[in-house]
């Protein structure tokens, strides 16, 4: 690959990431090499709201800019929207980037790159929604790769070392167990049973089975909209599991996760935070491709059917075959196979 070669180093630099949850997790090397590669620039980070306890704090982020992106694609808000991306322009703009890279792909995002008037702004040549036309630099970055090799190939682009893949999470937060109403066990399993796809989702009734088959206690951890599917994997676990779900913030859930022994979970973000703090992970896979979005690392079991139709990307399925064929014996097994 080539390398580009500026003019001079950054001063100071934009990333805009905003979201989904796994999707930041898996910028974090890139975030490291960029860094390691620039130590002296100084470099601000798009998030979206809801998702910016993931960065705040962080030793290498100087600035974080929330944004509302939900709230935009509302019509009955429109004035407010526009009025807000006036405002948010014109400080990005004021902030006088050198460098401006977009690793979301999507139209608001290169307008964002766009807005901040830097001379040097990158995304990928595979962005969506013609967001390619915002950029002065677009870079391969290959579609049947894993999200994490995807980034770092713009990091390789800027001349960054990417030889030892580092996730870079801020260091330990002031958690107290009792956030989740119980003390949580000395040696536990987490269990996370959601994802934003219903067809990712393996039945919450087999995760109570599962559980109730564990050498160790689990934690049932999600946001709010999971704690009728904890209520469910509770009611099949024989007493072995506890929940959190709904009750912490994504800072106690990264340290939920942390303490761990292992983590067993559908296709979502928690699994890519558990993977990025190489805590083993169990991940039951089904309508996606682990090869794109699996966990990253050695380590990781992925437990899925070879079925035709699979992976098929599909948020609508009649049977959902694929994650329905997956018995709770089944993973059992894979986890004892471990040692676990």
């Amino acid at each position: 690959m080539d390398v580009l070669k500026l003019k001079k180093p950054p001063r100071k630099i934009l990333v805009i990431k905003p979201s989904s949850l796994g999707d930041v997790v898996h910028s974090l090397p890139f975030l490291n090499a960029l860094s390691e590669g620039f130590p002296k620039a100084e470099i601000h980070w798009v998030i979206a709201k809801g998702l910016e306890g993931l960065l705040d704090g962080h030793p290498m982020i100087s600035k974080l800019w929330i944004i509302n992106k939900d709230d935009w694609k509302k019509i009955t808000g429109v004035r407010t929207t526009i009025k807000e991306l006036r405002s948010l322009f014109k400080s990005l703009k004021a902030e006088k980037y050198d460098l401006v890279v977009d690793l979301q792909g999507l139209f608001r995002s290169g307008i964002l790159a766009k807005a901040t008037g830097a001379p040097v702004r990158m995304g990928f040549k595979e962005a969506r929604e013609g967001s390619r036309i915002f950029y002065t630099h677009a870079v391969k970055g290959g579609r049947d790769v894993h999200a994490v090799d995807r980034y770092l190939e713009i990091a390789n682009f800027l001349g960054c070392d990417t030889s030892e893949v580092k996730f870079p999470f801020p260091l330990l937060f002031n958690y107290q167990p009792s956030a989740v109403g119980h003390e949580l066990p000395m040696e536990y399993a987490v269990i996370i049973p959601g994802a934003r796809w219903l067809t990712k989702r393996w039945p919450a009734e087999r995760f109570g089975e599962l559980a109730s088959l564990l050498s160790v206690k689990s934690i049932i951890a999600g946001g709010k909209s999971d704690t009728g599917i904890a209520d469910i994997v509770i009611r099949n676990s024989s007493g072995r599991a506890l929940s959190a779900a709904g009750k912490t913030s994504l800072k106690e859930l990264i340290e939920i996760i942390r303490g761990a022994k292992f983590i067993i979970t559908n296709d979502s973000g928690p699994m890519h935070i558990a993977a990025a703090l190489r805590v083993p992970v169990f991940a039951i896979f089904g309508p996606t491709n682990p090869l794109r979005t699996g966990p990253y690392g050695a380590g990781h079991i992925v437990i899925r059917k070879e079925l035709e139709c699979s992976p098929c990307y599909k948020k609508k399925c009649k049977t959902v075959k694929c994650m329905d064929l997956i018995r709770a014996n089944e993973v059992a097994d894979a986890i004892r196979k471990r040692g676990y």
